[in-house]
């Protein structure tokens, strides 16, 4: 499965928001240095979906706020 992710690093929050069924706005506390906020994203996502964080890959958007995100 692809989702598209709004990524929103350095926020005072970590959370996520579903906007439909394939787009989620992901809130998380680390900022977007030496890949933390894509760390911390997946981690975040993995949480929200109950499963591993193995099972998810950004595809595109390492750094970009948009960013594809496959889930196996």
């Amino acid at each position: 499965m692809k989702i598209f992710v709004k990524a929103k690093p350095t926020a005072k929050e970590e959370k996520i928001q579903k906007i439909d069924e394939t787009h989620y706005a992901v809130s998380v506390k680390e900022p977007p240095v030496n890949g933390k906020a894509n760390a911390a994203i997946i981690k975040a996502l993995a949480k929200y979906f109950n499963i591993s964080p193995s099972r998810i890959n950004i595809l595109s958007g390492q750094t970009s706020k948009q960013k594809i995100v496959e889930i196996l």
